[in-house]
């Protein structure tokens, strides 16, 4: 979905398949609102942004909380497409006067887009902490990045997992946990940036039940609509899924954006 100055813009199409966008000129300043649902936005934006500088836009600012391809930020291969390397080249291209993001994925997206700012989620997590958890509680990373990334946004205990995989086929087989974990019976807020199916998460609750955790909650900043397809959301083992406005369009009644 793309917004022109809270202008939503809804495309429509030639009997050929190609777009047909309408906006009116918008002066000289235009806030773009980009939430990340398809690529054919690219060109949708594309589009946008040219029309606008056509009609007399002289600074325009892209909000774009879930930066795309950010998974894909280094290539091993000769036949492997580096595409977040060419997004960044797209966004680049379009001359902004500044890109927002939202906790990117990948630091490398952050060196390779440029006049690009992050804005800062320490206010979500510690505001969820201070809400759920007591003192005798736990805030739980899946892996030591993610600790690395977030602990720092936190006063609470902090313990986090470490995956045992099949690195045959890639699949998690399980999780084992380091730091600090409370004597007796406690909550937990998971806290990551992304979340696919869930089933990095699902482990991490599991493991967190048998060390004595009662309620269990999770934040990630960009929850695909996958997870509904996931064994997360139908296991019964979370309160609750937090996450941002970024790139989560279904509606579930375990899942609440803030």
């Amino acid at each position: 979905m793309i917004k022109v100055n809270e202008l939503k813009i809804t495309p429509q199409y030639y009997p050929d398949g190609t777009l047909r966008l309408n906006l009116p000129p918008q002066g000289k300043n235009a806030a773009v609102e980009w939430l990340f649902e398809n690529n054919e936005e690219c060109v949708t934006l594309f589009f946008l942004v040219n029309h606008l500088k056509e009609h007399g836009t002289e600074k325009i600012t892209l909000y774009l909380p879930y930066i795309p391809n950010a998974r894909m930020d280094r290539v091993k291969n000769e036949d492997e497409v580096f595409t977040l390397k060419y997004f960044a080249q797209f966004i680049n291209s379009l001359g902004l006067e500044k890109v927002i993001v939202r906790d990117a994925h990948s630091n490398v997206s952050l060196q390779m887009i440029e006049r690009i700012s992050s804005e800062d989620i320490k206010p979500k997590i510690a505001a969820l902490a201070q809400k759920l958890l007591t003192e005798k509680d736990v805030i739980f990373f899946p892996d030591a990045g993610s600790c690395k990334r977030y602990q720092k946004y936190t006063d609470k205990n902090v313990i986090y997992g470490v995956k045992e995989r099949d690195w045959k086929t890639g699949k998690i087989l399980g999780l084992k946990v380091e730091g600090k974990v409370p004597p007796s019976a406690f909550n937990a807020l998971i806290v990551d940036d992304i979340s696919s199916y869930g089933g990095t998460f699902y482990h991490a609750a599991k493991k967190l039940k048998t060390l004595g955790a009662e309620k269990i909650w999770l934040y990630v900043t960009h929850c695909e609509n996958s997870i509904l397809n996931g064994e997360l959301i139908k296991s019964g083992l979370v309160e609750r899924i937090y996450t941002t406005c970024s790139i989560f369009t279904a509606q579930h009644p375990l899942i609440e954006i803030i």
